[in-house]
């Protein structure tokens, strides 16, 4: 009864949904594209000699950039399969075209369906997946349940739920329980996950460590990071602190006490803003406090250098947080100088950069425990105390080494976690 309710209700807010779709699309086209997907609508389906069919959800860009490993040892393990990728934004479709394109029509992408069962059921009906994996804290309760009905096995991969997720899933009551129960396996980063979702009523979870770990970085990531570095330095060596993934309010925090900072008089600031419907908001963040600032768009064009007297450089650009990484000498990740559950530090420590993160870390709160333990993070109180600990350690070679190099070895510890995951899925047999 109460997932009939939660139906009724999605259907009466369906106008309101697809209305805040096209609203969202002002600014961002990509919401106003491929709109039929989300209601299960597609075109005609091809012949009955469709491969196996792998069907991967990955909400947006972190989850989608999180589901590479397993998406390659996916079709390597099933040469004559293709994989299906969901997801909800623009921008976690963009990721996983850039990701994989190369691989042409084996990786098939679409929007989600909205989550009653009839467009989830359309989907299923048409792309024939003989299993569902979703991306760490994915759970619809319709989904599941039409894919237990059409016995598609559900798969909760690199699954991670936080104790405040766990509060807020709990207040559905049986809605959410119902759809735990439904799930085949979960492959949980920790075992503090892996307790919280049996928590929520699902039965056969293990613990497999974090898909992320498995990531290895694209050699013209690294190639695009030296030409950065190349473009910052401009003949002169300047020190780079990278602020990546930052969220709304951290910007301010991080300009204000960036000018206040005792950093070298020549140390130059690289702001990469999560969301980029933002990125003309934070420039003008930067302008406002008489901060010069230069756009990596900007430096896309032949001969382009960041100017001496610039301060700022604006990471306009999707996709290339690996290059961004490749440049810097120090990362803060953001999302943690404010309580937004902070981003993943994984990728900075598999680049061997040392990593500042504030307090805020609720989402990842394993991850970046084990990385201060290890050495190759280091946790700052507020905005000022980032600045303190970036003068510290861009004044520092030796310390700013070690500690870069305790965050590579943290990294490549910690590595596997895609094969122990495959090894559980459900039997494949291609048709």
């Amino acid at each position: 009864m109460i997932r009939r309710l939660y139906t009724l209700l999605w259907w009466l807010a369906l106008p309101l949904v697809l209305g805040r779709l096209w609203w969202r699309g002002r600014k961002e086209p990509g919401y106003r594209r491929f709109w039929n997907e989300r209601l299960g609508i597609y075109g005609r389906r091809a012949a009955n000699d469709e491969p196996l069919t792998i069907w991967v959800h990955a909400v947006s860009v972190g989850e989608t950039r999180a589901a590479e490993p397993l998406v390659e040892a996916l079709l390597k393990e099933y040469p004559r399969g293709r994989i299906v990728l969901t997801h909800m934004t623009p921008t976690g479709r963009a990721t996983g075209k850039s990701l994989f394109g190369k691989h042409g029509a084996r990786v098939v992408q679409s929007y989600l369906p909205y989550d009653t069962p009839g467009l989830v059921g359309r989907f299923i009906a048409y792309f024939q997946p003989r299993v569902c994996l979703l991306m760490e804290t994915e759970v619809w309760p319709n989904l599941i349940e039409s894919c237990n009905r059409h016995g598609v096995p559900v798969v909760l991969a690199n699954a991670r739920l936080s104790e405040r997720s766990l509060r807020k899933a709990k207040r559905l009551g049986k809605l959410i329980t119902d759809a735990a129960a439904g799930i085949s396996l979960v492959a949980a980063q920790t075992q503090d996950d892996a307790a919280r979702v049996r928590q929520l009523g699902a039965a056969n979870v293990a613990v497999t460590g974090s898909i992320k770990f498995d990531v290895v970085v694209p050699p013209a990531a690294l190639a695009l990071g030296a030409q950065l570095r190349t473009q910052f330095d401009a003949g002169t060596h300047r020190p780079v602190l990278l602020c990546a993934s930052t969220r709304e309010g951290e910007e301010e925090l991080i300009l204000d006490a960036f000018q206040a900072a005792a950093l070298p008089a020549n140390a130059l600031l690289l702001v990469v803003p999560r969301h980029p419907q933002r990125f003309d908001a934070v420039e003008a963040m930067a302008r406002e406090r008489g901060l010069t600032v230069q756009r990596r768009s900007g430096l896309a064009q032949p001969g382009a250098q960041v100017d001496a007297a610039t301060r700022v450089v604006l990471g306009d650009s999707m996709g290339e947080m690996f290059a961004y990484y490749a440049s810097c000498d120090v990362a803060f990740i953001g999302g943690s100088l404010l309580p937004l559950g902070g981003q993943n530090l994984i990728e900075a420590a598999a680049l061997g950069k040392p990593v500042l993160i504030g307090q805020h870390t609720f989402n990842f709160a394993q991850v970046t425990d084990d990385a201060v333990a290890a050495g190759g993070a280091q946790r700052i109180a507020d905005a000022a105390d980032l600045m303190a600990q970036a003068a510290r350690l861009l004044s520092d070679d030796i310390a700013r080494a070690a500690m870069g190099q305790a965050g590579l070895a943290f990294a490549n510890q910690h590595r596997g976690a895609t094969a122990r995951t495959l090894a559980l899925l459900p039997p494949l047999e291609e048709a």
